[in-house]
C-alpha cells in the first residue's frame, strides 16, 4: 500500500520516528498545543488528529488511536509498515486490578495479556504468541520517570475487547489471581504490530479507575494526573 493510506492522510516524511498515541484524539490536540513547538496537524481523517513538531528541540508526533484493538491494530500498523515510524508509545488509561493500585498512578505494561483474537489472526505461529513491550523504550521510561520525580509501575496488564460484561468482576478476580495489573484495550495490537515489523511498542497508562472498589476519578484529577503521564512519555525521546 503506498501513502496516504485510507486512515491516515499525512505525506512521506510527516511522521517523527517517534509517535505518542493517546486513545482521544483531543488529547493528542491537547499534547500538541501545550508541549511542541513548531506544531503542524499532518492528518483528521475520521477526526484522528495527528500532529508533528519538536520537544525540546527533538521531533516527536502524537496521534490519536480511538478505542479498541482494531483501532489501535489499523493505525499503528499503519505508522510502522507504511510511515516508516520506529516508535510508538501508548500514552491512556486503565481500571486497576491489583488492590495496590490507586487512582492517579502511573503503570507500564510490560506484557499485555489479551481475551482479543488479533494477535492469532497477524501472528499466525504455532501456539499463543505473548505481546510484550520493548525493553529499550521500557528503560527510556523507568529513566524518565526517575528525573520527574514519578514512580512508574511496570507489570504485566490485560488488553480487553469488551467493556462491559456480565461477569466484569468475575473475570477479573480471575486475572487478578495472575498478577495482572490493570485492564486497558489497545496495548497487545500494538505490541503485537510493533514485533511484526521489527518497531518498538510501549504502553503506559494512569489508572483512571478501580474495578473492585468503585473508585474513579473526576475530570480536574484526570486532567492532572494524565499531565504527568505525557510529561513522562515525552521524557523517552
Amino acid at each position: 500500500m503506498s501513502i496516504p493510506t485510507p486512515h491516515i492522510l499525512a505525506k512521506e516524511g510527516e511522521f517523527a520516528k517517534t509517535v505518542l498515541m493517546p486513545g482521544d484524539p483531543l488529547r493528542a490536540k491537547f499534547i500538541a498545543e501545550n508541549y511542541l513547538d513548531n506544531t503542524a496537524l499532518v492528518s483528521q481523517v475520521r477526526g484522528m488528529l495527528a500532529y508533528t513538531g519538536t520537544y525540546k528541540g527533538k521531533p516527536v508526533s502524537v496521534m490519536g488511536s480511538g478505542m479498541g484493538v482494531p483501532s489501535m491494530g489499523i493505525y499503528s500498523y499503519e505508522l510502522f509498515n507504511f510511515y516508516d515510524v520506529d516508535n510508538i508509545v501508548r500514552i491512556g488509561s486503565a481500571g486497576a486490578i491489583s488492590l495496590d493500585l490507586d487512582l492517579g498512578d502511573i503503570i507500564m505494561g510490560i506484557g499485555a495479556c489479551t481475551d482479543s483474537n488479533y494477535c492469532a489472526v497477524y501472528g499466525r505461529a504455532p501456539g499463543l504468541y505473548a505481546p510484550t513491550a520493548s525493553y529499550g523504550l521500557m528503560q527510556k521510561a523507568m529513566a524518565s520517570a526517575k528525573e520527574l520525580g514519578l514512580e512508574l509501575i511496570p507489570g504485566n496488564i490485560l488488553t480487553s475487547d469488551v467493556f462491559y460484561t456480565d461477569d466484569n468482576l468475575e473475570a477479573a478476580k480471575a486475572w487478578q489471581r495472575l498478577g495482572i495489573l490493570a485492564v486497558e484495550m489497545e496495548a497487545a495490537a500494538l505490541y503485537t504490530n510493533a514485533a511484526l515489523a521489527g518497531k518498538s511498542g510501549l504502553c503506559i497508562c494512569t489508572i483512571s479507575d478501580t474495578l473492585f472498589t468503585g473508585k474513579a476519578m473526576s475530570a480536574e484529577a484526570r486532567q492532572t494526573s494524565f499531565t504527568q503521564m505525557m510529561e513522562l512519555a515525552l521524557g523517552i525521546l
